[in-house]
């Protein structure tokens, strides 16, 4: 009885494991099978470095989107890694028990807060203060940027603290008992060992940062142009599809989602980049 019960909750799991893998294939099928045409039509190149996207007329060039995704990242990325690492060494070197009680299910409720919610929140408070202390529309590359810097800070401070907290002990009472300071070994030794980790986790708040929508929709003013500086608006992969699919058909149904392959090959090389940091022995 008891090895039919083993049995029977293995096959169970086995089970619902197959169906999350079935699952996220036969997504990853229909994108393709509806994607894969408008690009053999439109030809590759021409559809991801093409600088007009015009569906109405058969022009389907998604560079200035690519170009507002990678900038707005990117500004996410410079603004949210350092805030984030910084963060983590605070909470497993530096915070008291109790704080750490509160800063932990602060910084986890933050991960939960919907996506809407910090776009709303953007527009009312970080558009205008670009708007009236920087300048133009206030809508732009760096209003997205702080908004998703904000948005993959549970994501980078998570990972990079419970990669510095499974470090071994000896780490870190090897440097102090060689003479080095608390900080020399934080800088010198704990993050070079804890790099994997850490790496790791950037790369995933970089990949949360790139698949967002609704926040994006709401501050970044989505033109469809190559940024000149970080006050011009833009439109990422993300927001093309996300505005234009309720009303899209026929090739301009296709072409979003072929925007949707480019933005899936992205994102999962991202993720495996990811799972080979992660596995990677520290040398």
């Amino acid at each position: 009885m008891r090895k039919f019960k083993e049995k029977l909750s293995e096959r169970i799991f086995f089970a619902l494991a197959l169906s999350s893998i079935s699952v996220l294939a036969l997504i990853t099928l229909f994108i393709f099978i509806k994607g894969v045409p408008l690009i053999a039509e439109v030809g590759a190149f021409k559809f991801i470095f093409g600088m007009s996207w015009a569906p109405g007329r058969g022009e389907f060039g998604i560079f200035p989107m690519i170009i507002g995704s990678v900038s707005v990242t990117l500004g996410a990325a410079v603004l949210g890694i350092p805030v984030g690492i910084c963060c983590s060494i605070f909470m497993a070197e530096f915070a008291p028990v109790w704080m750490r009680n509160i800063f932990r299910p602060a910084i986890q409720l933050l991960a939960g807060i919907p996506s809407v919610v910090y776009g709303f929140w953007g527009l009312l408070f970080v558009v205008p203060a670009i708007r009236n202390y920087l300048g133009g529309p206030g809508l732009s590359i760096l209003a997205g940027s702080v908004i998703l810097a904000i948005m993959i800070l549970p994501t980078i401070i998570s990972i990079s603290e419970v990669s510095l907290l499974a470090l071994p002990r000896h780490y870190k009472e090897g440097a102090l008992a060689l003479g080095m300071t608390h900080w020399q070994t934080i800088r010198s030794v704990q993050l070079p060992a804890a790099k994997s980790g850490i790496v790791a986790a950037v790369i995933l708040g970089i990949g949360r940062a790139i698949g967002e929508t609704m926040a994006v929709i709401m501050v970044l003013g989505n033109s469809v142009a190559v940024p000149q500086s970080v006050l011009d608006p833009v439109r990422t992969l993300t927001t093309n599809i996300g505005i234009e699919m309720g009303y899209a058909s026929g090739g301009h149904q296709q072409a979003l989602f072929a925007t949707g392959i480019v933005l899936f090959v992205i994102i999962m090389a991202l993720n495996v980049s990811a799972q080979y940091i992660t596995r990677r022995k520290i040398k």
